[in-house]
């Protein structure tokens, strides 16, 4: 009996600019340097950011954070790549996307403070709430996208993951409905080598997890995760693709997480600092960085004035964040959408007749 092909597919993987900086002409997409310079300014400031964050906590100005250091080109990338109309899914180390979009850092320093006004964002920015359970997002995502489309609406979803949210439930929940239902969502998953302390090697067999895509019937690639450039290329043709009614795709971009899973981690205890070090070799802001000198547009005193401010809206956003100052009712009005008799009783008990 001859053998059938039940499918076929295959997974490609793009890097347009490598550790060296080299270039490779034919993939550039040659954006605007008002783009480039965007870019860079955007992944510097969520450096510095995020080691404020990390001595924030250790101070105890913060609660537990997760450390974006060697993710930036991920999160730039993938979000200037696609347009202000399309709806944006993050998990919780993504949470630099919604200042990328435009929201306030001080909101971001807030909800990591405990405060969850801090994702009290304007609707126009189109990003939900990041999702603490691993890929909790995701069907959420697929659901939105569908129902995006059924309002006529030509928007893309973008949902991201991790590499440990590929052993999760929902994730394969997600992939298997988005392609029965041929949805406009491209999942981003962000392969930084650890889902905390299992490697990603132990996590599946499969040589990549862009083929994950394939058993459900769509297509998926593999870029590097530390070229800002390749994952803009990459989630912008997912993004265009998917607007055009040609379905999702998945795009594994393959970084690493420099820092702790959380600041409650410690990864001494399960990594070696040889592995660390030959990911800080592959740095995105680093090979970006002479990219933009090679182009003319970086030089010592853009770096300067580019650190000078970003440390300025730093501080403004932890002043801000740090002087915001709930108000105590709200433990007791938004139980419900509605107050219950009980909770009004509560509420009248613990404030008096100021609480009505």
């Amino acid at each position: 009996m001859p053998i059938s092909t039940v499918f076929e597919g295959k997974t490609e993987y793009m890097q347009i600019l490598d550790k060296d900086s080299k270039v490779d002409a034919e993939l550039d997409p040659g954006l605007p340097d008002e783009v480039l310079d965007r870019m860079y300014r955007l992944m510097v400031l969520g450096r510095l950011w995020d080691h404020k964050c990390i001595n924030l906590q250790r101070t105890g100005r913060m609660f537990t954070y997760p450390p974006l250091e060697g993710q930036e080109a991920v999160s730039v990338g993938s979000v200037l790549a696609v347009k202000p109309e399309d709806w944006l899914f993050p998990s919780y180390r993504e949470w630099f996307i919604y200042h990328i979009r435009g929201g306030p850092l001080s909101m971001v320093n807030m909800v990591w403070m405990g405060m969850e006004e801090g994702m009290k964002l304007d609707k126009n920015l189109r990003v939900y709430p990041y999702a603490i359970p691993i890929a909790s997002n995701l069907p959420h995502a697929v659901g939105a996208a569908y129902a995006l489309r059924m309002k006529g609406e030509k928007c893309a979803c973008i949902a991201y993951c991790g590499d440990g949210a590929t052993s999760e439930g929902d994730f394969h929940d997600a992939l298997n409905f988005a392609g029965v239902w041929h949805v406009p969502c491209v999942f981003v998953i962000c392969n930084n080598q650890w889902a905390i302390s299992v490697p990603r090697k132990k996590q599946t067999d499969s040589e990549t997890l862009a083929q994950k895509a394939l058993a459900y019937g769509f297509s998926g690639v593999q870029v590097d995760g530390n070229d800002v450039l390749a994952v803009y290329k990459a989630v912008k043709e997912a993004a265009d693709a998917a607007r055009a009614g040609k379905g999702p795709k998945v795009v594994e971009c393959i970084t690493y997480r420099i820092g702790a899973h959380t600041t409650a981690d410690d990864p001494k205890r399960y990594r070696s600092e040889d592995e660390v070090l030959y990911w800080r070799e592959r740095d995105p802001i680093k090979r970006f960085l002479f990219y933009l000198e090679k182009k003319g547009i970086w030089s010592e005193a853009y770096e300067h004035k580019i650190h000078e401010e970003a440390d300025r809206l730093i501080e403004d956003a932890i002043t801000k964040a740090e002087s915001f100052r709930q108000d105590p009712k709200e433990m007791f009005r938004y139980v419900y959408a509605g107050m219950t008799r009980n909770l009004e009783e509560q509420m009248k008990e613990c404030f008096g007749e100021e609480g009505k």
